[in-house]
């Protein structure tokens, strides 16, 4: 049994067990990296409980009005709630009307169901909000919560929940999933499990969306054409990334990849690179500027994606990394 899932096999088994055993708990904490599968585990959990033709038991058929609802995030039992934008907060009145909804009975299904998304966003007093129910929980109810870590969240919250940690795949792993379940070509389909450091959402959303691969050569074709630029023409460009604002901690982020790749050639280690597709060019910066240019711009742009998270003007970030990135 997998529930059409890119591995988690273990997860899989253990929450599967629990529906068919009848020894659901009344919560759980889904934790990993984004793009790790947590919001498609608890989907695919929710339909495990409330699927009426299940194929057998902990399983769905995912074919039925309720699990396709359910897949949908549309099913009149099922509760998701989030902050507004990824960084952003999840506030205490979101959480108090959906403890509201949660003291109901079921309308249809066996179980109401609440998705608290990327949970280490919610304010404190919504934390504490939840507390009460987590402690007393109705009985037909159901909270999955997704985080990054139990560690960034209350550890009362925490301790109260059964706690499962999603792990990367192995790369290979993943690589052969999205040839077999998707029917992705072979070169393809190292380089999405590669790019996504073995995280099978992340990889689904590429192989998906085509123009994610067009957006990632555009930053890196930006990137190239960076090194060569002026002084002027580089305050220029930044100026265009400001327009696109929103996608610049992603961007910064496919620049910071390509430099560790050029630090692992340069180190002549044994670890393949990341960016496949990119290994000529990877070589070529690795000869031109070796190990300490590789730190060094490695260094700027961690410094440069730590002020965004810190809500650091972007104009000024980006005018540093202009003057910090070498020519």
């Amino acid at each position: 049994m997998d529930w059409d899932l890119l591995g988690h096999s273990w997860a899989v088994e253990n929450l599967a067990h629990e529906v068919a055993s009848g020894t659901t708990r009344h919560a759980y904490l889904l934790c990993g990296q984004h793009g790790m599968g947590r919001r498609t585990l608890a989907l695919r959990l929710a339909q495990a409980l409330n699927c009426p033709t299940p194929p057998s038991p902990g399983d769905a058929c995912r074919r039925c009005r309720t699990c396709r609802q359910i897949e949908q995030m549309s099913f009149s039992d099922l509760s998701i709630i989030q902050a507004d934008q990824v960084g952003g907060t999840l506030r205490v009145d979101q959480v108090r009307e959906l403890l509201h909804s949660l003291a109901l009975m079921p309308y249809e299904a066996r179980y109401r169901v609440a998705l608290l998304l990327r949970f280490e966003e919610a304010h404190p007093s919504a934390m504490n909000a939840l507390l009460k129910t987590l402690e007393e929980p109705p009985s037909q109810a159901i909270i999955v919560l997704t985080a990054e870590s139990a560690e960034s969240l209350l550890p009362t919250i925490a301790s109260r929940c059964e706690i499962l940690r999603l792990r990367p795949m192995p790369i290979m792993d993943l690589s052969k999933g999205l040839q077999s379940r998707e029917g992705i070509p072979p070169q393809t389909a190292d380089l999405y499990a590669h790019l996504s450091g073995g995280r099978p959402g992340i990889a689904l959303r590429m192989a998906k969306n085509p123009e994610l691969a067009e957006t990632r050569k555009m930053w890196l074709d930006f990137h190239k054409h960076l090194l060569t630029a002026s002084r002027h023409e580089r305050f220029s460009l930044a100026e265009d990334l400001l327009k696109d604002r929103e996608y610049l901690p992603e961007g910064l982020g496919i620049w910071l990849s390509l430099w560790r790749d050029v630090l692992l050639v340069s180190l002549k280690s044994n670890v393949r690179v990341v960016n496949l597709d990119m290994e000529n060019e990877i070589a070529r910066l690795a000869d031109r500027f070796g190990q300490e240019g590789a730190f060094q711009n490695i260094a700027i742009l961690d410094k440069t994606i730590n002020s965004l998270d810190r809500n650091i003007n972007p104009r000024l970030a980006l005018e540093v990394l202009m003057l910090d990135l070498p020519a």
